[in-house]
């Protein structure tokens, strides 16, 4: 399957783009073919074993397409990519770098704009830019509030929801006041994922939207207001602490650690980045028949996550070529389908082709997947700061 637009595959023009010490013009012909051959090491997160088949799968296809090897670094937090960077910089390694391309969002990709950590901007001058849905998705160039100024490129959309066994738990609780009275009446019956984990992380900011004066201020970097503004999201945390799983002692590892608890039975409720993960769960055996997605009735979090090239890197080619295949029909329905991963598409479905359009209709979307009318209002990622102070207050808290 084709993965660019014939008219953009023709000529692909992109002007005074950093390049080494430099800048120079080239086309995607010149891309591609500095692009074959490389090796491209990419930084991402591992926790999860259907993402990491997906990004197999990918390695397979640039590699069959563009002769591109992709290797998977798999991490457990994404800043361990983000110190690996900022450590060759400070050292003088300034070409020839050991990552490639990270898959990154938030406050980790704040902090390698900020240090001038990045590669680019390329990411709006690859072909399959085009087919992105930035009039409708405008978080594909707001990072947490951060403009991306083309210096990460989009592959996928995330809105935080929540999972339950309707045989278990018919009613789930739909606000985190809510979560709060069945944690009391169920002691041990919820848990989230200790932060830096980034389901445990959002999972703070979404008490932190629910319980502050006013919200709105998280769009703007945390300042002296930080201690008044998050002093109702401790309260709260210090109640539901006692009554998670384990006393508040244990946490859950990752997402996925949380989601074999609620197969196990040991938690009433799962979290989750990806509308489509019970569905994908259910299909590889990893929840019951059962189980159903809902959302909070005030909104949930949502936002894009992206994947970035160091400005050091040694196989920028092949990164771009990487980041453009992610970006294609083919590979976006692919990670849409829960049987492979569940995670909505970038694109806009409508401005594709029909072979294009073709894979999203064909589908499987299962029984527990809400409908796009049914996962409900959607809440802007608060400024990174938020999170940075939010995390290591937490960590001095809660943390073991």
């Amino acid at each position: 399957m084709r993965t660019i637009p014939n008219f953009l595959a023709v000529l692909f023009a992109v002007a005074a783009m950093p390049w080494g010490a430099g800048a120079q013009s080239f086309d995607w012909a010149d891309v591609t073919a500095k692009a074959r051959g490389q090796e491209v090491f990419w930084n991402a997160w591992g926790g999860d074993e259907r993402i990491n088949a997906y990004i197999a799968w990918v390695g397979q296809r640039v590699q069959a397409e563009y002769g591109v090897t992709l290797r998977h670094v798999k991490l457990s937090d994404t800043a361990e990519a983000v110190r690996k960077v900022l450590a060759e910089k400070t050292a003088g390694r300034h070409e020839g770098g050991s990552v490639d391309l990270i898959w990154i969002n938030g406050e980790n990709f704040k902090a390698m704009k900020d240090q001038d950590l990045l590669f680019g901007p390329f990411a709006e001058q690859l072909p399959n830019f085009a087919l992105v849905d930035v009039e409708n998705k405008p978080t594909v160039r707001l990072d947490f509030t951060v403009p991306t100024d083309g210096l990460e490129a989009p592959w996928g959309m995330a809105k935080l929801n929540f999972i339950h066994d309707s045989a278990m738990l018919a009613d789930p609780p739909r606000s985190m006041a809510a979560i709060l009275a069945h944690a009391k009446a169920h002691p041990g019956r919820v848990a989230y994922p200790a932060p830096p984990d980034f389901i445990g992380s959002t999972f703070l900011k979404q008490v932190v939207y629910e319980t502050a004066t006013d919200p709105s201020v998280l769009q703007q970097p945390a300042g002296a207001n930080f201690d008044a503004v998050t002093a109702p999201m401790w309260a709260f945390l210090d109640e539901l602490t006692p009554h998670l799983w384990r006393g508040g002692k244990v946490w859950p590892k990752n997402g996925p650690a949380l989601i074999r608890l609620l197969d196990d039975g040991e938690v009433d409720i799962a979290i989750s980045f990806y509308p489509a993960e019970a569905s994908s769960a259910i299909a590889a055996g990893l929840l019951p028949e059962t189980a159903r997605s809902f959302v909070l009735a005030a909104g949930t979090i949502g936002n894009t996550h992206f994947v970035a090239i160091p400005y050091n890197a040694k196989a920028p080619e092949g990164a771009m070529v990487v980041a453009n295949f992610l970006m294609s029909p083919e590979a976006q329905a692919r990670k849409e389908n829960p049987e492979v991963w569940g995670d909505n598409t970038v694109l806009a479905v409508d401005r594709i082709d029909a072979a294009g359009r073709k894979l999203f209709a064909d589908l499987p979307r299962g029984a527990a997947t809400l409908p796009p009318e049914a996962l409900g209002r959607t809440l802007p990622e608060p400024h990174p700061s938020w999170m940075t102070r939010i995390e290591e207050a937490w960590l001095a808290r809660y943390g073991s």
